[in-house]
């Protein structure tokens, strides 16, 4: 009876949110229809969930903004008139004729909704970042424009907020002796670029490795993740090209395009119908005033999207891009690792041939534990780089002891350290996402993205209770990362937590048991749907594996 209920339970829930609209960042999307793809794709995206909040939590948000707008406004004049010190940077009198280095409207934010909660976020670290650290404590005498440490220092918290997907952020000496040997072979660091004498044999190495990993002809390395993206995308499309990107693409992303001078046109999120529209239009209207064809079209999406936690339509995606004969930029710094039976990202977890991306790119700051980043695809995209792109070329090579890191995670991913290290890593993180979602889901809380995607928003609206929320879980020995407008929309203001394998199932529960509280106590849950619980969910899985 209880597996019967269980089953009726799971039915609804799948059939709501394969059939209900959801809403994306303002946008409500109905489930598309009579796109190219697979059946892959379509469970894939019918797992994501962006539920949309209730009218009144809306209208409070921005009655919230509203008086914290006030306030600054009257702060702004009391401070005009003397009877509050101005903090904010200024220009001098004698300056006055120069072009404002500091624009008064644009420090508004800043000066009074900003400064006054500063203290939730830049807090210093004093121990390892894995899935517990330790903080040095720090209190404000003057609304916090000015912090000073009281020597005080907060151990064992739980850390909800780092990329350390895989756990290899760690300071294991049997796991690090090979970093440990590779740093007194080579020191620390090279002091040169690649292409005059900075390039070592175990950079060669890694990138044999990276390419091997990804099941691709060849890829290259650099020595940092965002170069990866703004530097290395203008070397590829320029004035005559044009660029298809997604809304919620990473600041890397947006800059490199930026930079290259090509057209750039924004299509909505992870919306298929409006990618195709704009891959028609560029066809038939060519570039403006000319109407010649444009000389590349590039698509620029990412595997997971780290401030949604929702993850690309990949196989719909390529088989646009090859229905118009574009090209393919796939950014993976947040999925490369984090997911597919192995970790080798989206192209395996949607089973998508390596070989139909035409550009590669992924960082080593996350999964691996490591900084960097890389781009991989075919041998002549790599070797037209390695000329072409002003990291390649300008840019001090790569740590020795941080390549040595990435290929020690790579080989333990792989199995090629002669262990199941990886392998348990991976799965471990997938079991720590499904059962963290599924708990936050059965609580009420409103969370975005992908039942795979080990990013978690948890949505939180009202610019009052984001700041409560952080201190109150930074009370309890919980250290989490809040963001609010201008990083998202003004009536999304979220808290991000990153699940990671180094977090037990005790620590987990921990979280979960605090959010519970601080959730009733701040009035959080808003979601109005009705989700199985955990154990019908693990009822639900066993009877189906019996049967």
């Amino acid at each position: 009876m209880a597996r019967t209920a269980a089953n009726r339970n799971l039915k609804e829930h799948l059939s709501r949110n394969g059939l209900n609209y959801a809403k994306i960042n303002g946008y409500h999307n109905k489930r598309e229809k009579n796109v190219p793809g697979t059946g892959v794709a379509s469970r894939q995206h019918r797992q994501e969930s962006f539920e949309q909040a209730p009218l009144y939590v809306a209208v409070m948000t921005y009655v919230g903004f509203g008086i914290v707008t006030l306030f600054g406004y009257l702060r702004d004049f009391l401070r005009a008139v003397g009877l509050e010190k101005c903090h904010i940077a200024k220009e001098r009198e004698e300056q006055k004729d120069f072009v404002p280095l500091y624009q008064d409207f644009e420090n508004f934010y800043t000066r009074n909704l900003y400064m006054r909660v500063r203290d939730n976020w830049n807090r210093p670290v004093c121990s390892l970042p894995g899935p517990v650290f330790d903080l040095m404590e720090r209190v404000s005498d003057d609304y916090n424009w000015t912090f000073r440490l009281t020597g005080r220092t907060l151990h064992d918290v739980i850390n909800m907020g780092s990329y350390n997907y895989l756990g290899f952020a760690e300071n294991n000496a049997d796991f690090l002796k090979t970093v440990a040997d590779k740093t007194r072979q080579y020191g620390l660091g090279v002091c040169s670029t690649r292409q005059e004498i900075g390039n070592l044999g175990i950079h060669e190495e890694l990138e044999q490795l990276v390419a091997e990993f990804l099941g691709v002809e060849s890829s290259m390395i650099f020595g940092m993740g965002f170069a990866t993206n703004s530097m290395n995308i203008p070397a590829l499309v320029g004035k005559g090209c044009l660029i298809l990107s997604d809304e919620l693409n990473h600041t890397s992303l947006i800059l490199g395009a930026r930079l290259s001078g090509a057209t750039i046109r924004v299509f909505k999120h992870n919306n298929m119908h409006s990618l195709e529209k704009m891959l028609r239009e560029a066809i038939v209207s060519g570039q403006p005033r000319t109407h010649r064809p444009w000389k590349k079209i590039l698509i620029m999406v990412e595997g997971i999207y780290s401030m949604e936690g929702s993850v690309v339509r990949l196989p719909e995606i390529v088989a646009l891009k090859n229905k118009y004969k574009a090209y393919l930029y796939l950014d993976e710094a947040h999925s490369i690792g984090a997911v597919g039976p192995s970790g080798r990202g989206v192209t395996e977890l949607f089973n998508v041939n390596p070989a139909d991306i035409d550009v590669m790119m992924g960082t080593f700051t996350k999964s691996f534990g490591a900084a960097g980043g890389y781009i991989a695809g075919k041998k002549e995209l790599v070797d037209y780089l390695r000329s072409r792109s002003h990291s390649s070329v300008y840019a001090s090579a790569m740590s020795p002891p941080v390549t040595e890191q990435i290929m020690r995670a790579m080989k333990c991913i792989m199995g090629k350290d002669g262990s199941t290290e990886g392998i348990r890593r991976i799965r471990q993180l997938a079991e720590n996402t499904r059962y963290f979602r599924a708990r936050l889901k059965e609580m009420g809380f409103i969370i975005y993205g992908n039942d795979d995607s080990p990013v978690v928003p948890i949505l939180l609206y009202m610019p009052g209770k984001v700041v409560a929320f952080s201190r109150e879980m930074l009370a309890r020995n919980i250290g989490v990362v809040v963001v609010g407008f201008p990083a998202t929309p003004i009536t999304e203001a979220r808290a991000r937590f990153c699940l990671s394998a180094a977090h037990t199932r005790a620590m987990l529960d921990q979280v979960l048991h605090h959010l519970n509280e601080v959730g009733d106590a701040l009035c959080l849950k808003f979601s109005r749907q009705k989700y199985p619980s955990w154990s019908d969910l693990q009822d639900e899985k066993t009877f189906e594996l019996s049967s």
